[in-house]
C-alpha cells in the first residue's frame, strides 16, 4: 500500500515534467516553437506612426531652407543638406544651449541622487506616519510642472518670499529670474522636481535587498556604516544608475519649467537647448534651423543612454550572456 500511495505521488510529477520536455508533433520542443509576431503589428504601427514618421520628418526638414517665406509650399523648399547644422553650430547659439543644458541637468542628477537616496533609507524601516511622509516625499513628483514653475516664478520675483528671506539678515540678493543668478533658479527648481524620482527608484531598489543578508551582517557585528557600504549600496547600484541616467534626460529635455519660470524671450543664462529650439521655430521662424538643433538634441540625449544600455548589458542577448 505504500509503495502504491508513493508511486501516485510521484506519478503527477513525473508526468508534468514529461508534458514539459516532450516535443511537440513536429519534433520541435514548445520553448524552440515560432512566435506569433502578427501580434506585434498593432504596436509597431502606433510606433510607427508616432515615433518613426515624426523622427523622419524632422530629419528632413532639417535639411530645408523651411522658414515662414516657404512654410506653404514646404515639399518645394530649397535643399540645403547639411547648411542647416552648419549654421546652427557656427552662427546660432547651440553650443551654448547645449553647455546649459548639459552641465544644469548634469548638477540636477548629481544633487538629486544623496537627497533621494537619503530619503529612501530614512523612510526605509516602518514606523508611525512613514505613509504620510512618503506621501510628502512624492508631492514634487505628482505636481504640474507649470504649477511648480508658477509658484517657483512667484517666489524668486522681486521682494517676493525669497527676497524677504534673505532681507531677514540684512541680505540683497539681487535679480533671480534674469542674469546669472537666473542659472541657479532653474537648477534649484528643477532640482526639487527631480529628487523624488531618484528616491522612488532607490525605494524600489531597497526592497530586494534580502533581509538574510541584513541578519548576517547583524550577526557579524557590522555598523550602520558597514552595512550601508557593503550591502545596501551593492543592491542599489543598479537602481541608483537608472535613476542618475533618466533624471539627466528628463532635465536635459525639460521646457515647461524655464519657459514658465523665465518666459519667452528667456535670459541667455537660461537659454537651454528645448527653449531655443522653440524660439528659433516660433519666433524666428527659422523652421528647419530649428528642426537641425532638435536632431541635435536628439543626439545628445542618444549618447548617455547608449552608454548606460552598455553599462548594464541590455542592448543585446548575447552580451547579456557573455
Amino acid at each position: 500500500m505504500t509503495t502504491l500511495t508513493d508511486s501516485g505521488k510521484e506519478a503527477p510529477a513525473r508526468i508534468a515534467h514529461a508534458g514539459a520536455s516532450a516535443p511537440s508533433r513536429n519534433g520541435t520542443p514548445p520553448s524552440e516553437r515560432p512566435r506569433p509576431l502578427w501580434m506585434l503589428v498593432p504596436g509597431g504601427l502606433l510606433m510607427t506612426l508616432l515615433i518613426v514618421v515624426p523622427l523622419f520628418l524632422a530629419i528632413w526638414i532639417s535639411l530645408l531652407d523651411l522658414d515662414q517665406y516657404t512654410i506653404r509650399q514646404w515639399l518645394q523648399a530649397p535643399f540645403l543638406a547639411l547648411g542647416n547644422f552648419v549654421e546652427a553650430i557656427t552662427e546660432s547659439r547651440l553650443l551654448h544651449g547645449v553647455w546649459l543644458s548639459v552641465s544644469y541637468a548634469l548638477i540636477v542628477a548629481i544633487a538629486s541622487v544623496p537627497i533621494g537616496v537619503v530619503a529612501a533609507l530614512a523612510t526605509q524601516n516602518a514606523f508611525r506616519g512613514r505613509g504620510l511622509v512618503r506621501s510628502v516625499y512624492l508631492i514634487p513628483y505628482v505636481l504640474p510642472a507649470f504649477v511648480v514653475a508658477t509658484v517657483f516664478r512667484a517666489m524668486f520675483q522681486p521682494e517676493g518670499a525669497v527676497d524677504g528671506f534673505f532681507g531677514l539678515f540684512g541680505v540683497n540678493p539681487g535679480l533671480w529670474l534674469n542674469g546669472p543668478q537666473s542659472y541657479w533658479t532653474l537648477v534649484i527648481a528643477q532640482l526639487w522636481v527631480s529628487w523624488p524620482f531618484v528616491y522612488l527608484l532607490t525605494l524600489a531598489g531597497l526592497q530586494a535587498v534580502d533581509a538574510e543578508v541584513h541578519e548576517a551582517a547583524a550577526l557579524d557585528g557590522a555598523g550602520w556604516w558597514i552595512k550601508l557600504r557593503k550591502v545596501v549600496l551593492p543592491y542599489l547600484r543598479g537602481s541608483i544608475l537608472l535613476a542618475f541616467i533618466l533624471t539627466f534626460l528628463h532635465s536635459l529635455n525639460a521646457f515647461t519649467m524655464p519657459f514658465v519660470l523665465f518666459g519667452i524671450p528667456a535670459p541667455v543664462d537660461v537659454e537651454v537647448l528645448p527653449v531655443l529650439t522653440y524660439t528659433t521655430a516660433f519666433q524666428s521662424f527659422r523652421f528647419g534651423l530649428s528642426a537641425a538643433m532638435a536632431v541635435a538634441s536628439l543626439v545628445i540625449v542618444a549618447i548617455p543612454l547608449f552608454v548606460y544600455l552598455r553599462a548594464v548589458r541590455l542592448d543585446t542577448g548575447e552580451d547579456a550572456k557573455r
